[in-house]
């Protein structure tokens, strides 16, 4: 079975960081049709690789999904910090939908 991770990278002191995971954590992820489990790192921590922090260190927040079987990680779209939380999810399962659509 494959399992879905919707990994957010954060940075401490982040107003959009900070609003889209308070967000992210009222959503029910588990009852989108490809239900994702959230992750949240801090980009600046050591549970980021060095490659994913010179990559994304001044684009956060980011979103990425990702796929166990066969281990496969994909960016997504920037999230508007307008989108309240009923927009967010069929956002989230729009995008969610396509991507997997296209791996």
């Amino acid at each position: 079975m494959i399992e879905y991770k919707l990994i957010l990278l954060t940075r401490a002191g982040c107003c959009l960081c900070q609003g889209l995971e308070e967000r992210l954590w009222k959503l029910s992820l588990e009852q989108l049709e490809i239900p994702v489990k959230l992750c949240v790192r801090d980009i600046d921590s050591k549970d980021v690789t060095k490659a994913e922090t010179e990559l994304y260190s001044l684009e956060v927040p980011i979103l990425l999904l990702e796929l166990s079987s066969p281990f496969r990680r994909f960016e997504l779209p920037r999230v508007s910090p307008r989108l309240e939380e009923k927009a967010l999810l069929s956002w989230l399962q729009k995008i969610i939908s396509e991507t997997i659509g296209k791996a």
